[in-house]
């Protein structure tokens, strides 16, 4: 029997606690209930829309929920019409008693869920860095190569993007190369795997430079210290929908402030007081979809970070993008805590989410 009220949210819910609990429940979706009495439903793609719109997280979910929702009702039947429906043009649809009251909901069979389109869109993964943030780790095994469970963090990352049809990869390297290249050389690795190869470190986009006129089109980048467990074909839509040059995945990280905080009003005494206010940011993952006439925008042989790139677009009032995803959708492991961390959300610690 499953637990709806993973499911749930109250009226007085924010937008962010909306986005805690879809986070939490993994299928997209809350009901905004009182008393179980459903009245509005907000998904994902909802709250996606009210970020990239420039949407206040703190503000009440019902102000972008949607009040005119599809419910069944307890004496509807259930068939495999409707769960193909489902699929298609819906996250679930709530079972309702006589009174509006929620007394179960209806899924999409996950294992008969419609699979992912085959984007085979390239993937440039900048490998190049030392991971000076990870000694003693680096010391011994370049960044690329660090193992999360029994396999080495860029393996993961390609192994995300096969999901989604995209199996050329191009790594570039600058650091322990030869390691790099040697490992990736392996003939049983079912990818197309090539190298650009720096000859001095040219930051988190300067590496980029050295494929141009070899990559055409739409191409995915990402660190290879990062994994973004989200819809790439989602994002990738998104991108050309929008016609970015650059779109930047980023993550709603919520940060909560250890103490009570103080404002003053203008007379100097106290105006207010909350304790440990939780704010939220968006953050820079390091994953982007590129457009490949960025490449005329980077300096040949120059250090220039992917940030760097990012603005001079933007001071040329080139169309530059978010896709926001929630902070449980993204692991960093630039940092040894963090590369715990990442290791805790793998599936008995063997790779896999």
């Amino acid at each position: 029997m499953t637990d709806i009220g993973k499911y749930l949210i109250t009226p007085k819910a924010t937008v962010l606690d909306a986005m805690s609990a879809i986070d939490t429940n993994a299928k997209g979706i809350a009901f905004v209930c009182s008393d179980k009495k459903i009245t509005a439903v907000i998904t994902d793609g909802d709250i996606r829309r009210y970020i990239i719109g420039g949407g206040d997280l703190s503000r009440n979910v019902t102000e972008i929920a949607n009040k005119n929702f599809k419910y069944l009702t307890e004496t509807d039947t259930v068939d495999s019409d409707l769960i193909a429906a489902i699929k298609i043009n819906y996250k679930a649809i709530p079972v309702l008693d006589a009174e509006g009251k929620i007394l179960s909901i209806v899924f999409a069979d996950e294992t008969a869920s419609l699979p992912h389109r085959k984007l085979n869109i390239p993937v440039v993964i900048m490998a190049g860095g030392k991971g000076t943030r990870l000694y003693p780790y680096t010391k011994v095994l370049p960044k690329p190569l660090i193992p999360i469970g029994d396999v080495p963090i860029t393996m993961h990352i390609m192994q995300h993007f096969e999901r989604f049809g995209c199996t050329h990869f191009t790594l570039v390297v600058n650091h322990q190369k030869e390691l790099i290249k040697a490992y990736f050389s392996d003939p049983e690795i079912p990818y197309n795997i090539d190298f650009a190869e720096e000859n001095t470190p040219l930051g988190t986009a300067g590496g980029l430079k050295l494929l141009d006129g070899k990559i055409n089109g739409t191409f995915f980048m990402t660190n290879c210290d990062i994994l973004v467990d989200a819809d790439y074909d989602k994002i990738y839509e998104y991108h050309r929908k929008s016609g970015n040059l650059i779109t930047m995945v980023c993550a709603v990280k919520k940060i909560t402030i250890p103490y009570g905080t103080v404002s003053m009003n203008e007379s100097g005494h106290i105006g207010s007081m909350v304790e440990k206010p939780e704010v939220s940011y968006l953050v820079n993952t390091g994953y982007y979809v590129v457009e490949s006439e960025v490449l005329s925008e980077i300096p040949k042989g120059t250090f220039i970070h992917m940030t760097d790139v990012v603005q001079k677009c933007m001071d040329e009032g080139k169309p530059v993008g978010v896709f926001p995803i929630s902070e449980n959708q993204w692991s960093d492991m630039g940092q040894i805590d963090e590369m715990e961390k990442m290791k805790e959300k793998m599936v008995g610690g063997n790779g896999g989410y």
